[in-house]
Formats: C-alpha cells, structure tokens, sequence
C-alpha cells in the first residue's frame, strides 16, 4: 500500500483539465503539492505515545463492524476525554471509532491514511458494518502561527478527503469548518475560517458534505466561552454536546437513518 497511497494525496492536488467545468473548484498541481508541509504526509517520529495510539487504532479496525468514523486531532481525541459521556449516547449505537490524535495537523493525517489498513473497513466480514461516513475536523494545528496559510491547510484537507475516498470509496466525508478558538475573534481565528472557506468548495452534496458549527460554540458578541472551551481550543463536556447535537441532523441524513 505504502508504493500507492502517496499518489492518492497528489491525486487531490492535481490541476484541472481544459475539458474539465469552470466553475470546478481550482485545485494546486502536483508540482505544488511538494512545497508546502500540510500537504506532504508526515509521521510524527520520537513520540511513542503517538505510536502506540496507531497501533491501537490499527488494531480496532484489524476487528472491523466499524459504521462511522471520527478523524481529526485533539479536538476529536477528546470525545475519549470529557466528550465519553456524549459520545456514549450518541455513537457507541452506530459503531463509532475515534481516529483523533492529539497535536495532529493535516500531514499527519495523511500520513496516518496512508498507512492505517481503513481499506479493510470497505470490504467488510460477513455481518459486520463497513463505515457509511467519515466526520473530519483538521486543520487548527496548522494555523499556528506563520506555518501555513488558509490556502495551504485548505489544501491539506483537500488531500485528506481524496485520500479517504481512495480508501473506502463507499463512504462519505462530512468535512467540519474548523471550530473557533480563542477568547475573542483575531487573526488566527480569521485564518481559520478561510480555511473552512476553502474546504467548503469540496462539497459536492453527493460524497463530500461541508457544515459550519461554528457558532454554536460562540456567545451573541462572537466571544468564547471558557464554559465551552475552558483553554479556549480544547471542548468541555458541553462542548462537546454542542457539537453532537450540531451535527445530528446531518449525521443521520449521511448514514440513511430516519
């Protein structure tokens, strides 16, 4: 696997055709994948607990009967945390797996796709589940600081999405706008919901779906509440609820509940 999923990152980045719509979204070449980092997977060497979570992940899909995936970073790890309560009652019943790992930027996943065996997920053991829809939230990691611009992270998901769908052709991604952080709107906040901007374009109503819940975490005067968010990145137990209940409707409409 490791000689093909490479390609799958570039196969997201790659330039359009002349024959190709206009109005298709414009994506970077292939070229272009190479000169920045949220687009060129990487492992995250030296930290063994990171290893370890791998392997304990790669372990859970080994077993299958998997119906909807989580994957992002430590925003979405913490549905382990102070997200188990709401994660009991909203997940466990559609065989739910949690692939957040904490620190994660959009390389990293990439890098995790590539090399974690989701394809076993597509072709799923008599009786069990195959994973119907993939929840994706990334890209805040990415915005610290000069790392990367909107235009970059936005690209970096844009990989991400393509290489799922090269893994588990079957499922639908529902890409979050990635959530507000910080006490009051600033620069990286600005950032990114440009990003989430970006990411939005992949949205073709059919196998990728886009939604913004942003707001819901935010009080009238676009502050954050430490109630929500008590470092103002990370979600409490209502957060947490916040964002179940946010995506409900769309969950259940992506996985043909009624």
């Amino acid at each position: 696997m490791q000689t093909l999923l490479p390609s799958l990152a570039a196969l997201a980045l790659a330039s359009l055709t002349p024959q190709q719509p206009a109005a298709a979204p414009q994506a970077p070449t292939a070229a272009a994948a190479q000169k920045h980092s949220a687009v060129t997977p990487a492992e995250r060497n030296g930290e063994e607990w990171w290893k370890q979570r791998l392997q304990t992940c790669n372990e859970r899909i080994h077993k299958g009967d998997v119906g909807l995936i989580f994957l992002g970073d430590s925003i979405t790890q913490g549905w382990e945390g102070e997200g188990r309560a709401v994660w009991e009652e909203f997940y466990v019943k559609r065989k739910a797996i949690n692939l957040g790992f904490s620190g994660d930027r959009t390389q990293h996943v990439l890098w995790r796709i590539e090399h974690q065996p989701l394809e076993e997920l597509a072709q799923p053991s008599a009786g069990k589940a195959s994973p119907k829809l993939v929840v994706l939230m990334i890209g805040t990691n990415n915005s610290n600081g000069a790392d990367n611009s909107a235009q970059e992270i936005g690209d970096g998901i844009r990989a991400i999405v393509a290489a799922l769908q090269g893994k588990l052709p079957q499922a639908k991604v529902l890409v979050l706008g990635i959530f507000p952080r910080g006490e009051k709107p600033d620069a990286q906040r600005q950032k990114n919901a440009e990003a989430s901007a970006i990411a939005a374009k992949l949205a073709d109503g059919k196998r990728v779906h886009f939604l913004d819940i942003g707001p819901a975490f935010l009080e009238q005067d676009g502050t954050l509440s430490k109630e929500v968010m008590p470092d103002l990145l990370h979600l409490s137990p209502k957060g947490y609820r916040i964002w179940a209940e946010g995506i409900e409707a769309k969950v259940k409409e992506l996985l043909g509940e009624k």
